[in-house]
């Protein structure tokens, strides 16, 4: 591996062992063996290099969670697989999902970072959609993208809170799905059956 390589391998590392705030360039370097100056040289700098990191470390997560998911896209089968595949990789991911959440949580202290990694949030969505659809990439709109994507991001990014602050009580892949089949009965409910319900 070259240079840059090199110091990609050693980004994602210290991510998974220090997080965004407590990593700097002097760990990459280390970690890498490369030289502080090939970080601008490579990749402009540190703040770059670790979202490149990031987004390399959620596509080989997001190739892990795939694997073995069954079912017709869209469906609650399909559904319940691919929260499975994400539980079942919890404990790989989890550095990753609290690296995340710790640069959400910085607010204006890295807002820098914040921006490069708020500008990969479309691809991630369109990665979601197309793990619990089945639709190819490339033939998804922005707009799904702006809606789907972003339901789905949500309810990656609430099971990941659950899971990180109490994996005991956090929901099974079987009750996500349950109430995943529970609010949608409710939304697909006719308004006469719903009032009567109340009654």
């Amino acid at each position: 591996m070259g240079h840059r390589e090199d110091l990609l391998e050693g980004a994602k590392k210290c991510l998974v062992e220090k997080g965004f705030v407590r990593t700097t360039a002097r760990d990459i370097v280390k970690v890498s063996g490369a030289n502080l100056a090939s970080i601008g040289y490579h990749y402009g700098s540190k703040d770059a290099l670790l979202t490149e990191a990031f987004i390399a470390l959620m596509q080989e997560l997001g190739a892990g969670f795939q694997e073995g998911v069954q079912g017709e896209g869209g469906s609650l089968e399909r559904f319940h697989a691919v929260w499975q595949g994400f539980l079942t990789h919890r404990e790989e991911a989890g550095p990753v999902w609290a690296a995340s959440l710790e640069v959400a949580l910085a607010r204006d202290r890295m807002p820098d970072l914040r921006a490069m990694l708020a500008a990969s949030q479309a691809e991630g969505r369109r990665g979601l959609i197309a793990m619990l659809t089945g639709t190819p990439e490339e033939e998804i709109t922005e707009r799904e993208e702006r809606t789907l994507g972003a339901f789905y991001q949500a309810l990656l990014n609430g099971l990941m809170i659950q899971w990180l602050f109490d994996p005991k009580t956090a929901a099974s892949a079987e009750e996500f799905t349950e109430g995943m089949r529970a609010a949608s009965e409710a939304l697909t409910r006719s308004p006469a059956k719903a009032s009567g319900d109340r009654e």
